[in-house]
């Protein structure tokens, strides 16, 4: 062997030639393609100086209530609902669902800390369950987990990844439970030909910056129940009601967390681009799986389970090591090798993605001392470290690559090659 091949075949953490020439673009697939679109769209709303949605100095149209038109046709729902952060969807499909005070909502032990600080900010108490291979709820687990007092199911479509919205929404309709979609990692994704956010009872989408979408921050709830659709538009506005021409005796009291005219410019913009960049992350994480399959197989490497792999919004390509140490080992050498990997779970580095990190929750803290939405609590519910066992096994695990729609096919070849290499030096 000619010592340039030798030198190709050493892992870059140690003193080798990295596999990939060039790190990975960032990981923002609409951030990253914004352009003079989305400035004449911004631009053509300062012009107009109607920055409001209800109203300027001029008449004119809403950009927010033309971009919940178009959201709900795209989505396949009757209704959409723009407010000001994914965090709000979800606060708004919680009170368009009716949980309050008390009721308790089943999340995933590995989801952003907004899922259940939502549940938290209407009253509701959230129970975690644990994830499958998937990384997204197992309905095995949430069924074991529902009591007299459990009044929604809250799947969470974690780095793209469908759940498993059919076994989900089945222990739903024979518990009576409302169904409540975090959608915010996986806008356009679907499952079984149906759109990610349209299959449960609500969905909720997130537009911050490192969403497939994004106006910077923003969100959307979409929903098929008309009166669903009035209790969120009454409360993510104090006057929802009388804009939207309710029945006087059915108006209930809310908040202001519309969405501005500015965002909703960008945000009709994007919903252009979501196709598209749904296809580019696709085909690359379809020739990552092809290029590594035969290796993963020899080697004892686990890829996730996709539940729709043609409905995987295709944002991340993880798999499983036999052991945390060993994923340890192997992002950091994929790191050195310019392929951005990380694992998803140390125990040691809090990371609010994780059910045990969530230290405000775990220890139910409150803003005041009456003791925040537990005091609602009709039982007893504390939060255990270690009360998800299978999710932080699976975590510890876990090796996490962005599959940006930004790479190209030789650079998804390099990272293939990387793969093999650190694969064969180490697994």
């Amino acid at each position: 062997m000619s010592h340039q091949a030798h030198d190709a075949e050493r892992l870059a953490l140690e003193g080798g030639q990295p596999a990939k020439s060039l790190p990975s673009p960032p990981m923002f697939p609409g951030g990253m393609m914004i352009d003079e679109e989305e400035e004449k769209a911004v631009l053509d709303v300062l012009r107009s100086k109607r920055l409001f949605r209800y109203y300027g100095p001029q008449d004119g149209s809403s950009k927010a209530a033309e971009l919940e038109r178009r959201f709900a046709e795209h989505m396949g729902t009757r209704y959409a609902l723009a407010v000001t952060s994914g965090t709000a969807a979800l606060v708004c499909g919680l009170q368009g669902l009716g949980i309050g005070p008390g009721d308790e909502v089943i999340v995933p032990a590995y989801t952003w800390i907004a899922s259940p600080a939502s549940v938290m900010a209407v009253g509701g108490i959230p129970v975690v369950a644990e994830v499958d291979e998937s990384l997204t709820l197992d309905a095995t687990d949430v069924e074991r987990r529902i009591t007299p007092y459990t009044k929604a199911i809250m799947p969470v479509h974690m780095r793209g990844t469908p759940a498993r919205m059919d076994a989900l929404v089945d222990v739903a309709r024979r518990h009576n439970l409302k169904v409540i979609e975090d959608t915010a990692q996986a806008d356009g994704g679907s499952y079984q030909g149906h759109r990610l956010g349209s299959i449960g009872d609500v969905g909720c989408f997130s537009l911050q910056f490192n969403k497939i979408l994004t106006a910077g921050e923003g969100g959307m709830v979409i929903t098929n129940d008309e009166w669903t659709w009035q209790r969120a538009v009454m409360f993510h506005d104090v006057a929802g009601g009388i804009r939207n021409q309710l029945p006087e005796e059915k108006i209930l009291w809310g908040i202001n967390f519309r969405m501005p005219e500015l965002l909703a410019a960008v945000m009709l913009v994007q919903l252009n681009r979501l196709d598209g960049l749904l296809d580019a992350m696709r085909q690359r994480k379809r020739m990552l799986r092809n290029g590594i399959e035969d290796i993963a197989r020899r080697k004892g490497v686990q890829l996730q389970d996709t539940p729709d792999l043609e409905g995987d919004a295709a944002v991340a390509f993880i798999f499983f090591m036999e052991t945390s140490e060993l994923a340890d080992r192997v992002s950091r050498a994929l790191t050195a090798e310019n392929i951005a990997a990380g694992s998803l779970y140390h125990p040691d580095r809090v990371d609010y993605h994780v059910y045990c990190h969530w230290i405000p929750i775990v220890n139910q803290r409150s803003w005041t001392p009456q003791g925040g939405p537990w005091r609602w609590a009709r039982r007893e519910v504390n939060y255990g470290k270690d009360e998800c066992p299978r999710t932080l096994d699976l975590l510890g695990r876990a090796v996490h690559l962005d599959v940006s729609p930004l790479l190209t096919n030789s650079e998804v070849e390099e990272t293939i090659d990387g793969i093999n290499k650190v694969f064969n030096a180490i697994a």
